[in-house]
C-alpha cells in the first residue's frame, strides 16, 4: 500500500523527471517523498533477508536456490518483456517521442537497446534484480545457517543484543556509506557503477539474514520501540529542517562536513526506523488471519503490476483539468482497484500466471 501511495505522488514532485509527470507540482508532496524515500526500500531489502533466513529452514541451498530462481528471476524477465514496456509506453507518449500504438510500438523491447536510449528496461523491478544478485553473491554466507557452528556463533552473540544500544551501532555501516559513496556514485537502480545503492542495499539484506535467526534483538526491537520511534523522529525533523524543506538548494554537493552530519543524521534515522517499525510490527500486527494471509499473498504481484497500472492510467488522468489533490486521490482509486482485479481475477487464478508473478505455484496460501 505504502508502494502503491508513494508511486501515485511521484508525478507531483518537484525537479524531478519521472516516467509521467503532472504539469503543476507539489513542495509538501515533493518533501514527504523525499523522507519515504529514505527508508523504503532499506527496509524492503532488511525484510527480504529476514526472509532467507525463514526459507533456509526447511529447504536445503540447492532447493532454496531453485525456489530463488522461480520467485526471482522469472518474475523479473516476465515483467522486463511484458509489464515495463507499458510504462516505456505511456512515457514516451507523454514526452512525444512517439505518437504510434502500442502494437507498432511494442516490437522494439526486442532490439535489447538499454533505456533510456531504447525501451529495454527493468524499471521498478531493479529492486528485484538486486536481490536475484545479491543472492548469489551471499550464497556461500547463507549456506553457513546449515552449519551448527553459526549455531553456536549466533547464540554468543545473541545477549549483545538484549542492549538496545547495539542496535543504534548497527547504523554506523549505512552512515560511512553515505560519507564515503553517496557523492561519486548517486541513486541510479543499474546494478553496474551504483555502489552507494549497491552496497547500502546489500548490508542490509544480511543484517535481515543474520538478525531473523536472534531472538534477542526482535525482543529488544519490541521492548524499545518507543524510543527507536522517537530517535526516528528527532532526527527527522532535523533532517526536514536542515535538508529536506529544500532539497535541491540544501542537499550535499561535495564531500564536506554538511555531507558528514547529513550522513550521520540519515544514516541513524533510515536504521531507527527500521527498528520502531519492527517493534509496532510485533506489538501490533503480530497475529493470522484469512484477511492477513489474502494480502500477505498479493504483496508480490501487486509490486509488480503497480508502477505499470499507475503509468498508464495516469497519462489519461493528469490530462484532466483538475487540481493535484482531485488527481492524486482518483489515481490512487484507480490504480489500488485495477490492480487488485487484476489480482484477484487473474493472477492468482491459474498455474502459469501464479509463477509469472512471483507466487507460490500450488494453492495451499489460497484464502
Amino acid at each position: 500500500m505504502t508502494l502503491i501511495l508513494f508511486h501515485c505522488a511521484v508525478p507531483f514532485v518537484e525537479h524531478y523527471t519521472w516516467e509521467i509527470n503532472n504539469e503543476e507540482t507539489s513542495p509538501w508532496i515533493t518533501r514527504i517523498i523525499r523522507w519515504v524515500h529514505q527508508w523504503r526500500l532499506p527496509m524492503l531489502f532488511f525484510i527480504s533477508g529476514v526472509g532467507v533466513r525463514f526459507s533456509l529452514r526447511k529447504r536445503s541451498i540447492p532447493r532454496f536456490m531453485g525456489e530463488r530462481f522461480v520467485r526471482l528471476f522469472v518474475p523479473l524477465a516476465f515483467a522486463i518483456f511484458f509489464i515495463t514496456p507499458i510504462q516505456v509506453y505511456f512515457e514516451w507518449l507523454q514526452k512525444g517521442r512517439i505518437t504510434s500504438g502500442y502494437m507498432e510500438f511494442y516490437p522494439s523491447v526486442y532490439e535489447i537497446v538499454p533505456y533510456p536510449d531504447g525501451s529495454f528496461t527493468w524499471s521498478h523491478m531493479w529492486f528485484v534484480a538486486y536481490l536475484f544478485v545479491f543472492t548469489i553473491l551471499l550464497l556461500p554466507i547463507f549456506s553457513m545457517a546449515k552449519i551448527k557452528w553459526f549455531d553456536r556463533v549466533r547464540k554468543m552473540i545473541a545477549p549483545i543484543f538484549g542492549n538496545p544500544i547495539a542496535h543504534l551501532v548497527l547504523a554506523t555501516p549505512f552512515v560511512l556509506y553515505i560519507f564515503w559513496l553517496y557523492i561519486d556514485w548517486p541513486e541510479q537502480g543499474s546494478l553496474i557503477n551504483d555502489w552507494y545503492v549497491f552496497t547500502s542495499s546489500i548490508t542490509f539484506y544480511v543484517l535481515g539474514f543474520f538478525l531473523g535467526a536472534i531472538r534477542n534483538f526482535w525482543d529488544t526491537c519490541l521492548k524499545y520501540r518507543r524510543m527507536f520511534l522517537l530517535i526516528a523522529l528527532t532526527v527527522a525533523i532535523v533532517l526536514f529542517a536542515r535538508y529536506y524543506w529544500n532539497w535541491e538548494l540544501n542537499k550535499p554537493k561535495e564531500q564536506d562536513m554538511d555531507l558528514y552530519v547529513y550522513g550521520l543524521l540519515n544514516g541513524l534515522h533510515i536504521w531507527t526506523i527500521i527498528l520502531a517499525a519492527i517493534g509496532y510490527a510485533m506489538k501490533y500486527l503480530n497475529f493470522s488471519n484469512k484477511n492477513l494471509s489474502y494480502l500477505n499473498t498479493a504483496v508480490y504481484p501487486f509490486y509488480i503490476t503497480h508502477q505499470a497500472v499507475i503509468v498508464a492510467s495516469g497519462y489519461y488522468i493528469l490530462e484532466w483539468d483538475m487540481g493535484i489533490l482531485p488527481k492524486l486521490l482518483l489515481l490512487v482509486l484507480v490504480c489500488l482497484t485495477t490492480i487488485w482485479l487484476l489480482y484477484h481475477f487473474i493472477i492468482r487464478k491459474t498455474v502459469l500466471t501464479r509463477v509469472l508473478f512471483g507466487m507460490r505455484w500450488n494453492y495451499g496460501n489460497k484464502p
